[in-house]
């Protein structure tokens, strides 16, 4: 396959993307740690921290890709976004509680809300024809963070065990490096604007069929496919090691990393349905794999697939919406879709905390490996032409 060039405009939200998922994700893995052994929080609790803190991020989303929509402004969203999110980094390692975990979960979901549709608008007016090859390389380079904030986490780890807090501190260094590179985010030149008159209603009536059905897919999907917290948590019940879990997670982000940008080129090739409904079908395989066996080597193999899993999903289902909707509306197409995505995400993961106190983890997983193996096969099915 032919690399093509990217332009600056990607690159500098891709650094800002790096940075910022090198702050989060030093924490995302620690923070359901950092409750269930620190503050003794319950699985039912830990899954509707992650739940709530995602249809918040979902609901903004929404609302502030119709609003940027409506003024023709990118930038300023980018930057409000990523700035909010680096300032409430730190504030469990200062009191450590769960209302304050809970507080600054959700209000950097907030950033996040706030600053992606016209984020994903940016990097969709630099797509041409090559739209997931763009989202691949961006998705690439903010998960590559991930590698690199949880190998800093597992290196503080090891010399200072249990010390959650520190991790806190230390992530503000790559938060204020973020900001830094969002600064230097532009609008581009004659960004149309929607006007104040055009709402999620209206938009609604005017967008594609195929649009409308895709969204359908998604949010069904979406609902059995819980927070990754859970595939930590798993992890760790099965090594009994924290370093261990979190080590399975980077290995996972690294794979997700290295294949976005050429899974994002084949979805140009062959198409977004392709690629996403085989995502599907594997993402079915780790959940069975996570249900069924408790050998750690497995563990890892699932892990890695479930890197593919994510490399075939994530920037590719951003960037066949960007393909379908008009794109003066791109921004109120990609926010309306993480909207109905997050606010998924949280039932499912609420129910997944829920059933996994009641039932064991096992239940949970082979729900979701059965209804996503469902929902593949029909979106191959689908005829969307």
């Amino acid at each position: 396959m032919k690399r093509l060039k990217i332009p600056r405009q990607v690159i500098t939200l891709s650094l800002v993307s790096f940075f910022t998922d090198f702050a989060s994700e030093m924490l995302y893995p620690i923070v359901p740690l950092f409750l269930m052994t620190t503050l003794g929080a319950s699985m039912a609790v830990i899954g509707t921290i992650e739940g709530f803190a995602e249809v918040i991020a979902g609901l903004l989303k929404g609302y502030f890709g119709l609003l940027s929509d409506r003024l023709g402004k990118r930038s300023i969203f980018v930057r409000i976004g990523y700035g909010l999110s680096a300032l409430v980094k730190p504030l469990p390692g200062f009191f450590p509680f769960v209302g304050t975990v809970a507080f600054s979960r959700t209000t950097d979901r907030i950033g996040k809300g706030i600053r992606t549709a016209p984020r994903d608008a940016l990097l969709s007016a630099e797509t041409g024809k090559n739209s997931g090859a763009i989202f691949g390389f961006h998705r690439g380079a903010d998960t590559f963070g991930a590698v690199a904030g949880p190998l800093v986490a597992l290196f503080l780890l090891y010399f200072m065990p249990e010390d959650y807090r520190l991790i806190f501190f230390v992530a503000i260094v790559p938060s204020i490096t973020a900001i830094f590179f969002a600064f230097k985010v532009k609008d581009p030149a004659n960004t149309p604007k929607v006007g104040k008159e055009k709402n999620y209603a209206e938009f609604w009536k005017t967008a594609p069929k195929n649009f409308k059905i895709l969204l359908v897919f998604l949010s069904l999907f979406s609902l059995v496919n819980s927070s990754d917290v859970f595939l930590i948590l798993k992890s760790k019940s099965i090594s009994g090691s924290d370093s261990t879990a979190l080590l399975g997670y980077v290995f996972y982000n690294f794979i997700y990393a290295t294949l976005s940008y050429p899974l994002g080129m084949l979805s140009d090739k062959y198409g977004k349905k392709i690629i996403y409904a085989f995502g599907m079908l594997i993402f079915s395989l780790v959940y069975s794999g996570f249900a069924l066996f408790e050998n750690f080597v497995v563990i890892w193999i699932l892990f890695a697939l479930y890197g593919l899993f994510s490399a075939s999903t994530e920037g590719v289902v951003k960037a066949w919406v960007s393909d379908i909707i008009d794109p003066k509306y791109i921004a109120s197409g990609i926010g309306l879709t993480t909207l109905v995505m997050s606010f998924s995400v949280m039932l499912g993961s609420i129910f997944a905390g829920v059933l996994w106190d009641a039932f064991g983890s096992q239940f949970p997983f082979l729900i979701s490996a059965i209804v996503s193996a469902i929902l593949a096969i029909a979106l191959l099915i689908w005829k969307d032409k």
